[in-house]
């Protein structure tokens, strides 16, 4: 019999985040894709969830739902849950004690930021503890811990003594991540003017694009705002010089809407520097928009010579350069880029992982 690999599905019902709630499906039907033979992939999920994947051998759903799971994760209790090869595409995982070389088990993880130790206002309190509080499970019990990027993991490596559990495997756009036949009608519902940049990064980072914006005679598009951010972001931006009516604040949107608003973007503008993977970087390339990006380590790294990648001081200069006379290159060079990741490339490293473990 081969190797059964079970994935925490956690975010079925109740959402917490939504990039990591795609990427956890979008990871398991890679998974399912590319078992390799006499191999499978089984399902934990909390109580109150469902799940109909094509290829799911089984589902495991447990007796709490995923708040009160979270909190008896947190604490090390984990009934019923079992052992084997479990894998998660978040922290939220029963990091226990288990016996990886006699019993073959192994426990798994994913870190998709450092926001709760680099930026922790950003988050709610709760939010912040839980994280720590993982990650410090995660230190004790977790075979791996899983990054985005190398330079992710050299920055974690100085959060928290993992050694060599920490292991790189990149994220990718949501499958089939295409714009939608309804694309203007979507972007009239948004009320999105006929000209944008989309700018992507903590409220504090975005004046440069805001500056960007103004020099490039377009509206700014701020995708994926804190709920209640809104009048502290058009404070931003007046105070940049770009009037309150051409800034437009939106929080997180469907998948479908932001590939309708990507698909009439003139370049994205990312202008935060922490180590996150870049949802929205990867997501612009995929489509072929323009992308101008702070310098960081974790930009370097995924966007590559797909984009613009430099220092807050020159992103006005670059983003005039990526809406003008350079729009065509970028474009090119950041589709050729987004090949680089895919959901299925993905899964195949996470199988090679635990065969590895």
């Amino acid at each position: 019999m081969g190797a059964r690999l079970r994935v925490v599905l956690d975010q079925l019902t109740h959402v917490a985040d939504a990039d990591q709630a795609g990427a956890a499906i979008d990871l398991t039907m890679g998974l399912i894709d590319t078992a390799p033979a006499g191999c499978a992939v089984e399902a934990i999920v909390p109580a109150g969830s469902s799940v109909s994947l094509p290829g799911l051998a089984d589902v495991r759903t447990l007796g709490l739902a995923r708040r009160e799971l979270a909190a008896s994760w947190q604490l090390g209790i984990a009934p019923g849950v079992g052992g084997g090869l479990i894998h998660s595409a978040s922290l939220m995982a029963p990091l226990v004690r288990h016996d990886r070389v006699h019993d073959n088990d192994q426990t798994t993880v994913t870190l998709w930021d450092l926001r709760a130790w680099e930026t922790p206002d950003a988050l709610s309190k709760t939010s912040v503890a839980w994280q720590r509080a993982m990650l410090k499970r995660a230190v004790k019990h977790a075979d791996a811990v899983v990054v985005p990027s190398h330079a992710f993991a050299s920055r974690l490596a100085e959060v928290a003594k993992l050694g060599e559990r920490i292991r790189v495997i990149p994220g990718a756009a949501p499958r089939d991540f295409v714009v939608p036949l309804d694309a203007a009608a979507r972007r009239d519902s948004l009320a999105l003017p006929g000209r944008y940049l989309v700018l992507t990064g903590a409220p504090s980072s975005l004046e440069a694009g805001f500056r960007a914006a103004i020099a490039a005679d377009a509206d700014a598009v701020v995708l994926d705002a804190p709920e209640g951010a809104e009048p502290g972001i058009t404070e931003i931006a007046s105070a940049a010089g770009l009037p309150e009516s051409r800034v437009h604040v939106r929080e997180k949107l469907t998948v479908e809407d932001r590939a309708a608003v990507f698909a009439a973007a003139s370049a994205l503008v990312a202008t935060d520097p922490g180590t996150s993977w870049p949802w929205r970087v990867v997501e612009a390339m995929t489509l072929g928009v323009p992308v101008v990006a702070v310098s960081s380590g974790v930009h370097r790294d995924v966007i590559a010579d797909g984009g613009a990648v430099v220092a807050e001081g020159e992103i006005v200069d670059a983003v005039a350069d990526a809406v003008g006379s350079g729009a065509r290159r970028l474009s090119v060079l950041g589709s050729d880029r987004a090949k680089a990741f895919s959901w299925m490339s993905s899964a195949e490293r996470v199988w090679g992982l635990h065969a590895e473990l």
